[in-house]
C-alpha cells in the first residue's frame, strides 16, 4: 500500500505523485515494488535490503541516491513462541525531488508521526531534518512500548509471587528478548544520526535543536531498556532459583517421609514372617511388635525434626 503525503496543513494525502512529495510505502505488492523501481527509479539492491528483517541501521550512497535505514519499534500478534514486541527495517531512499520510504511491516510510527505533523503544523522543507524527525519519533515509541513492557512484567511479577507458572516465566523470557530487539536496534539508530550529523554535504541544514533532541531521546530510550534488561535478568535468575529451592524442599520431605516409615515397614516385614499367628489373632507378641514400630517411628521423627530436617521445610 503506498500514499503520496505533501505539505500542507501538516502532511496530508495527495491522490497521485507530485514532485517533492513522500512516498510512503508499507507492506508493498508488486504493484508497488513495480512503481517505486521502474517509475520512481529506486535501486534493486536498496528495496531489497528493506526486505531483510534482520538489516542494520546506515547510510548508503550511490548513483546519486541517498539510502538511509533505521529501526522501528513494532508491535505484533502474540503466540506462544514470539515476542510481544520486535523491531523492523524502515528505508528512505531520495535522489533529486523523489522522496520514498519503504517498509514491509505495518507500525503504528508511521500513522502517528503523519498526525503528528497535522497537529503541530510540522512540513517537510528539507530530507535531512524530516529523517531526524522520524529518528526522534522512532526513539518516543521505544519509549512508549518500554512502558507496556514494564507493566507486563509487573502483572508477571505478581502473579509469579502468588504461584511459579511455566506461563509466566514464559512472559518475562519473552519480554527479555523484545529488549534485547530494542537495544540493539536503539544502538544501531544512534550510530547512524552520529553519522548523518557529521556528514558535511548536510551540516548546513541542520536544526541543531532537533538534533538535540534527538540524541536526548534516544540516550533515554537506550538507557531505560538496559536498566528494564538488568532488572529482568536479576527477576529471571531469582525465580530460577526459587524453583531450585522449592525442588530441594520437596525432595526433602519425601526424603523425611520415606526414613519414617521405613522402620515400621522393615519391623513389620521381618516379624511377619516369625510370628506363629501372623496378624489374624491379637496376641501380646502382636501387640510388642505394634508398639516397637510406633516407637521407632516416633523417636526417628524427633530426631529428623529436632535436628531440622522437616521443621525447617515447613
Amino acid at each position: 500500500m503506498r500514499s503520496f503525503l505533501i505539505n500542507g496543513n501538516g502532511l496530508v494525502a495527495t491522490p497521485k505523485w507530485e514532485p517533492n512529495c513522500w512516498v510512503n510505502i508499507v507492506k508493498p505488492t508488486q504493484e508497488d515494488k513495480e512503481f517505486a523501481l521502474e517509475t520512481l527509479g529506486v535501486p534493486l539492491a536498496f528495496y531489497e535490503d528493506i526486505e531483510d528483517v534482520d538489516e542494520r541501521p546506515r547510510i548508503e550512497i550511490e548513483d546519486g541516491w541517498t539510502f538511509i535505514l533505521m529501526r522501528l519499534p513494532c508491535k505484533v500478534e502474540e503466540d506462544e513462541t514470539t515476542a510481544p514486541f520486535t523491531t523492523v527495517p524502515l528505508g528512505i531512499m531520495f535522489k533529486g525531488d523523489v522522496f520514498v520510504s519503504v517498509c514491509f511491516y505495518k507500525t503504528d510510527l508511521i500513522p502517528d508521526f503523519i498526525n503528528y505533523t497535522k497537529r503541530k503544523g510540522i512540513k517537510r522543507t528539507d530530507n535531512v531534518n524530516f529523517i531526524f524527525r522520524l529518528l526522534l519519533s522512532s526513539s518516543i515509541w521505544f519509549l512508549k512500548y518500554l512502558k507496556q513492557i514494564k507493566s507486563r512484567a509487573l502483572l508477571a511479577e505478581n502473579q509469579l509471587e502468588q504461584s511459579i507458572r511455566n506461563e509466566d516465566l514464559q512472559t518475562l523470557l519473552k519480554l527479555e528478548k523484545c529488549l534485547v530487539y530494542f537495544t540493539t536496534s536503539l544502538r544501531g539508530n544512534d550510530m547512524l544520526a552520529h553519522r548523518l550529523k557529521n556528514m558535511r554535504t548536510y551540516q548546513d541544514l541542520y536544526d541543531y535543536e532537533l538534533v538535540e533532541d534527538v540524541e536526548i531521546e534516544s540516550k533515554q530510550a537506550l538507557e531505560m531498556t538496559n536498566i528494564y534488561s538488568n532488572i529482568f535478568s536479576g527477576m529471571t535468575e531469582t525465580y530460577a532459583s526459587v524453583i531450585s529451592n522449592n525442588l530441594n524442599i520437596v525432595m526433602k520431605r519425601l526424603t523425611t517421609i520415606s526414613i519414617v516409615l521405613m522402620l515400621p515397614t522393615l519391623i513389620a516385614s521381618y516379624f511377619g514372617m516369625n510370628l506363629e499367628t501372623g496378624t489374624t489373632i491379637f496376641n501380646n507378641l502382636f501387640l510388642i511388635v505394634i508398639v516397637i514400630s510406633i516407637v521407632l517411628t516416633g523417636i526417628t521423627a524427633y530426631f529428623l525434626l529436632r535436628n531440622g530436617g522437616s521443621k525447617k521445610l515447613s
